[in-house]
């Protein structure tokens, strides 16, 4: 079994290390751009994912002038290990809604409702709760009380209500996490090791999947509202 804890600031880093690898493990799943390993970009989404997550876990501290949680699911038998985590933003003007920014559970701990318990949890303290996801994970949300709203760039926008809040939510820039010298550093590596023909494919590769989840969002969203 396991036990869902909220943590209510930046958490020790034997957690922080634990989410750290789940989100270079699950990557395709949580990211917006649903990178696949086999894109030669890969590598460069692991490092700027992870280090936007790693950024909210640090912003809990209260450093970043804004509100970030966290909810993490720890193994019953061993509570050093971390199962799953959930971290998400309280709005900013409407004190029970939030934003979900990224969830994952271990490969091999899922099917147990893990991320149903993270949820309850989080929605038991913001009944109005924001999520986007990709169209195949709508269904799995569906069954958890979540609704469609409609579609935002390649994911679909879900909430428990029928509508938005009105409130603020306050994210991270990650523009300089993609323009730092560590991702130009990743980037020359992954051009040398593939060549620029290769890397000029991967870039279209990644649009070319881009624009058809983009799509997929959008007629998925005008079915289920026609």
């Amino acid at each position: 079994m396991f036990t869902i804890t909220r943590l209510e600031s930046s958490p020790p880093e034997s957690i922080d290390s634990q989410i750290m690898q789940m989100v270079v493990d699950y990557v395709t799943d949580i990211s917006m751009v649903g990178i696949v390993p086999s894109n030669p970009l890969y590598p460069l989404y692991r490092y700027g994912v992870g280090h936007e997550v790693h950024q909210y876990l640090q912003a809990m501290n209260g450093s970043r002038g804004f509100a970030v949680e966290l909810i993490v699911a720890l193994d019953d038998e061993d509570p050093s290990i971390v199962s799953g985590f959930l971290l998400y933003l309280p709005v900013q003007g409407d004190p029970e809604a939030c934003s979900v920014a990224y969830m994952a559970v271990k490969a091999d701990q899922r099917r147990r409702g893990i991320a149903r318990a993270m949820l309850q949890k989080m929605l038991e303290r913001y009944p109005h709760a924001e999520l986007a996801c990709f169209v195949n994970k709508v269904p799995y949300f569906e069954a958890m009380g979540f609704q469609v709203l409609n579609a935002r760039g390649p994911q679909v926008l879900m909430n428990t209500r029928d509508h938005q809040t009105d409130g603020l939510v306050a994210v991270l820039d990650i523009a300089p996490i993609y323009s730092s010298v560590e991702v130009r550093q990743i980037h020359a590596y992954l051009l040398k090791q593939h060549g620029k023909r290769a890397m000029t494919d991967a870039e279209k590769q990644r649009d070319r999947h881009m624009d058809q989840l983009t799509r997929q969002a959008r007629v998925f969203v005008q079915a289920r509202s026609g």
